[in-house]
């Protein structure tokens, strides 16, 4: 399958402060106690697509991401580890390393995205309709808190976002709108011509534009230089091709579709082509490819310019989330302990959750189900842990309560803690009673003895400059 895979790892996303830092970018963000860059790269490798380009944001996050990838992928990858400037966006992130870009497809993922969707189905899509772009949509995946509180773990209204507002042909195979970020709450607003061409169009507020995209890479590089302040990907690039897809100015295998408009005089009868012999092997032409026909079902010289903007929808049964926010750590870290254990690439016990045989336990602890407890740790005695994550080596007193948190390496949680909702980052400490709820603590933070937080973010004060 001629298609070259990029992989876009992030760097130090502000809207991850403080769980972020110079030491942990967001592609080295645990999720179950693994980064969460390592569950793309595992399932770009269980399609056999192991040549890789994974692009990083700043130097410094490069370096670490590259480092881990080569001792934990070796023999098994073929990475190169590309740094971009910061801030670039997605789309600056590929004209940045344009100069590698030499098969005639393009598969673009984001490094934070957790899901078990095949890449070679959307490629597939992509190939059999010929499209200038595919992008895989996904249910909006369920977000919010649990009930901290509650012992049967309970969900607290939990309802799926409104990430996107998808317009799709007929037949769900199309692409004809699509609205993201502060767009999605504007009037839906579509060209005339799309919706004459198409005939109706189905709005879906309930499906989510995973960042998983397949572009021909002809068109992806054309858009990009063409238009130099197109920053995102999801906000520029592929809004862009959507509207233009029937009026395409685009490069299409290499030569501009309005570079050769021809002579009229040339179009005799020869050079045109009925609709039944042009679509002689399509049972179900496409709606480009009626409108470029024209009125009298005839391609002339003057042929309309059109490409196809695909889209393969997951189906519900399949997972699929972005690590995009601190919400969205809570949720994945949450599901995969939970509804979608498949990922995480452990075997659970018949309690339904994970200890390591390193781990040491005191007396009347109990470890709920949908529980993940790392090698080295230390629980004292009279401790509860319900619907969490623990890392390695952290030091646990007693009678310390924590449920529905992300726990990372070589925290210090002293007696008489509870902690509920909330990340803690590694080499925290914990004072004596300290209680927490839907908070995170940055790496390194010591939260002194007695101290009650909610809904609070603590960091250190040189951690939140990140350069």
């Amino acid at each position: 399958m001629d298609f070259q895979v990029v992989v876009l790892a992030g760097g130090t996303s502000k809207k991850l402060l403080p769980l972020v830092s110079k030491d942990v970018p967001k592609a080295l963000l645990p999720v179950a106690n693994r980064p969460v860059l390592s569950y793309v790269l595992e399932l770009l490798e269980l399609s056999n697509l192991k040549n890789l380009i994974v692009v990083v944001e700043g130097k410094e996050a490069a370096v670490l991401v590259g480092n881990w990838i080569s001792a934990a992928y070796v023999d098994r990858l073929h990475v190169e580890v590309a740094a971009v400037p910061e801030d670039v966006g997605t789309a600056g992130a590929i004209r940045a390393i344009a100069h590698h870009l030499t098969a005639s497809d393009i598969l673009v993922v984001s490094g934070d995205l957790v899901c078990d969707v095949p890449p070679g189905a959307v490629a597939a899509a992509h190939r059999r309709h010929d499209a200038a772009v595919t992008t895989m949509l996904c249910s909006t995946p369920v977000s919010g808190p649990l009930e901290s509180g509650s012992s049967g773990g309970k969900d607290k209204v939990k309802k799926p976002g409104r990430s996107n507002i998808i317009g799709l042909d007929p037949s769900k195979q199309f692409l004809l709108y699509i609205a993201s970020g502060v767009e999605v709450e504007k009037d839906v607003r579509v060209l005339k011509s799309i919706l004459r061409a198409v005939g109706q169009m189905e709005i879906q507020s309930d499906l989510m534009d995973s960042h998983f995209y397949v572009f021909k890479r002809s068109i992806l590089l054309d858009v990009l230089d063409k238009k130099e302040k197109f920053r995102s990907l999801k906000l520029d690039v592929l809004p862009y091709l959507v509207r233009s897809q029937l009026r395409s100015e685009v490069l299409l295998n290499g030569s501009s579709q309005s570079a050769e408009n021809g002579n009229e005089k040339v179009a005799s009868v020869n050079n045109q082509v009925m609709l039944s012999q042009l679509l002689a092997n399509s049972a179900m032409p496409s709606f480009h490819e009626l409108y470029a026909l024209g009125p009298n079902g005839l391609l002339t010289a003057t042929t309309r310019r059109t490409h196809k903007c695909c889209v393969y929808i997951a189906s519900k049964n399949k997972y699929c989330a972005r690590l995009d926010s601190i919400q969205a750590f809570s949720d994945i870290n949450r599901d995969v302990i939970g509804e979608a254990s498949h990922l995480s690439g452990y075997s659970f016990s018949a309690h339904n959750n994970i200890i390591h045989p390193s781990v040491e336990i005191g007396a009347k602890t109990t470890v709920g189900p949908q529980c993940m407890l790392a090698e080295g740790t230390q629980m004292g005695d009279k401790c509860s842990v319900k619907r969490s994550v623990i890392g390695r080596h952290c030091r646990i007193s007693s009678n310390v309560k924590i449920v529905n948190s992300v726990v990372m390496n070589h925290v210090t949680i002293s007696d008489g803690c509870s902690i509920q909702g909330s990340v803690v980052c590694s080499n925290v400490q914990l004072q004596d009673r300290v209680v927490l709820k839907d908070c995170q603590v940055g790496a390194g933070f010591v939260v002194t003895a007695g101290s009650e937080y909610k809904g609070e973010s603590l960091a250190r004060k040189e951690k939140t400059q990140l350069q």
